[in-house]
């Protein structure tokens, strides 16, 4: 794959008219049906990308390396990116003065996941607020309980993923709004970039992903999923037959920007979620 987008590009060059990305997307169908499994069809796969380039315009700016990397992650996994499911992301940062694509798991998508692995029954996540009745309890008979209010439920204070097997085994894990963000600011390259970050735009679906990833680590799951998760919030700069494989571009600069070069998400029509991360759609 990676020798035929060189190939693409050289011709194109001879030619005189350099490709577009959704060029390349086209020249690629053959390669994303190859890839993908069967909760998808290449056609819808290859529908859902071109949206993206049109909701997003900042993504037709990115280099295509990083694009198609972050397209055929999401191809091999079969997530949808940048629809209304929530599985995943295709989002344009900045990195050096280049914008590059990266590719993003939604917690909605790591759910998905976790259920195709055949192992899990149950697996949820959820935000705790206020004025709903929450207790937790750890040793060696841990307890979770939530009661949300009916009404009026106040602000966030915690959030939880828990998971059940189909052999009987379960877990969970808890996190505080101040855990959350301090994983964040140790973690994130993103927490600190202002309005515009995931983390501001969406900090709840954000913290609901993080939880879950932290639950899921007591999970034993098969290592598909396992390469799966580690492909989160990663851009990459080769195509592979097992995107799992290849190394991930370390970023330095990194912000979120628009078509413009400006960091403004929250103006296009497929937002940044402030409390998860997630591109939403404003209209819905």
């Amino acid at each position: 794959m990676e020798g035929k987008i060189q190939r693409a590009t050289s011709k194109a060059a001879a030619n005189g008219k350099p490709k577009t990305i959704k060029d390349y997307i086209k020249d690629m169908e053959p390669a994303i049906k190859a890839a993908l499994p069967s909760v998808i069809t290449p056609e819808r796969f290859t529908r859902i990308t071109l949206s993206a380039l049109s909701t997003s315009p900042a993504l037709m700016e990115c280099t295509p390396k990083s694009f198609l990397a972050a397209m055929m992650t999401a191809a091999q996994l079969g997530v949808e990116p940048n629809t209304t499911l929530g599985q995943a992301w295709l989002i344009p940062y900045k990195n050096h003065g280049i914008m590059e694509c990266q590719f993003q798991l939604g917690y909605k998508g790591l759910i998905d996941l976790a259920y195709r692995s055949g192992d899990v029954s149950v697996i949820q996540a959820h935000t705790v607020y206020e004025n709903d009745t929450f207790e937790y309890e750890l040793g060696l008979e841990p307890k979770l309980r939530h009661v949300p209010a009916v009404t009026d439920r106040g602000e966030p204070t915690y959030f939880y993923a828990m998971f059940k097997l189909k052999d009987g085994g379960y877990g969970f894990e808890v996190m505080s709004v101040e855990d959350v963000r301090n994983h964040a600011k140790r973690y994130s390259q993103a927490y600190t970039k202002g309005r515009t970050s995931p983390w501001q735009t969406n900090f709840e679906e954000m913290a609901k992903k993080t939880v879950l990833k932290k639950a899921l680590k007591y999970a034993p799951l098969r290592s598909d999923f396992v390469r799966a998760v580690v492909q989160d919030e990663t851009i990459k700069h080769e195509i592979a037959e097992d995107m799992s494989e290849v190394p991930t571009i370390e970023v330095e600069e990194y912000s979120v920007a628009d078509s413009e070069g400006e960091a403004r998400f929250d103006e296009q029509v497929l937002t940044v979620d402030d409390e998860t991360g997630e591109v939403t759609d404003t209209e819905a």
